[in-house]
């Protein structure tokens, strides 16, 4: 993740290598060469994603200066993080630490409450809903809708019992299930142990005015001053990330293109299903940066 970047481009290599400075150990290593379970845990995903995706826009910017400039960004529930970065409302560095207490306020939080998620596929966002509540009821147990990642796909979170029940009514209502490989409940009520926490870190940490539009994932709508920021930021942790609603707001502003930033090109394919005359590009290796 990131290492064709940072063989081919200083400026990438000077982004892992600040990451590893922060946070004091070599996480370019673990992008670079794994293994992948460590990697892949929520305290080091959360940095390494961060970390390859403003090596990705540092190398854009630099490489790339005749693209025209975004008018708006938003990320994806941890994205938002490379989103404030992109629209300079917080240093790299500072995003660095928050990611890393994040996601380890996260894992212990999924300790203390293990849960699990689910996409669920072919229902409407109003019919997940209304199958979590009475999923929730049913089983007396914690779940709710995480993620509107786009129309059809859905994902739930919250415990065991909980996911379980609102997978076995989706299922009957025509829906398909599919089970994620994770063991905490993200964007749910059980990551509540993480919030106070998380909130001091957020508090003691400099924000600014954005200097692109950004679309936050609370509430779909643009955070302009810090303490909106750190309102989200915190909000987050519990909320669902209404992505569907987002992309529609960056269209509505006149957003006709979309460039993913980052690893992988998931966002791109979701964009695609909610703005389908949109044109999209995502740029994670030297060949994208050729074709953006």
């Amino acid at each position: 993740m990131g290492q064709a970047l940072v063989e081919r481009y200083p400026i990438a290599a000077g982004t892992f290598a600040e990451a590893d400075t922060i946070l004091g150990f070599r996480l370019s290593e673990l992008c670079f060469h794994g293994p992948a379970d460590t990697l892949t845990a929520t305290q080091n995903a959360q940095p390494a994603i961060l970390t390859a995706s403003i090596a990705a826009l540092r190398v854009l910017r630099a490489e790339r200066p005749d693209l025209p400039a975004p008018i708006v960004t938003a990320g994806h529930s941890m994205g938002e993080y490379s989103a404030l970065v992109a629209a300079g409302a917080v240093s790299f560095a500072d995003a660095v630490r928050l990611t890393r207490a994040r996601g380890e306020l996260m894992a212990l939080a999924g300790q203390q409450h293990p849960g699990s998620m689910a996409a669920v596929l072919r229902l409407a966002d109003a019919q997940v809903a209304a199958i979590c509540a009475q999923a929730a009821d049913e089983s007396a147990d914690v779940v709710q809708v995480a993620n509107y990642n786009s129309p059809g796909q859905v994902v739930i979170s919250g415990g065991p019992a909980g996911v379980a029940a609102a997978a076995a009514l989706a299922k009957t209502a025509g829906g398909r299930v599919v089970p994620l490989a994770v063991s905490i409940a993200a964007h749910s009520a059980l990551m509540i142990p993480a919030v106070e926490e998380f909130a001091a870190r957020v508090a003691a940490t400099p924000f600014t005015q954005p200097q692109i539009t950004v679309i936050g994932n609370v509430r779909a709508a643009p955070l302009t001053t810090a303490e909106e920021i750190r309102l989200e930021l915190v909000g987050q942790l519990t909320s669902s990330v209404l992505w569907t609603a987002s992309i529609e707001a960056m269209t509505r502003a006149g957003v006709t293109r979309f460039v993913e930033i980052g690893p992988g090109a998931v966002l791109t394919g979701l964009v695609k299903r909610i703005a389908p005359d949109a044109e999209t590009t995502n740029v994670a290796t030297p060949e994208d940066l050729e074709k953006a």
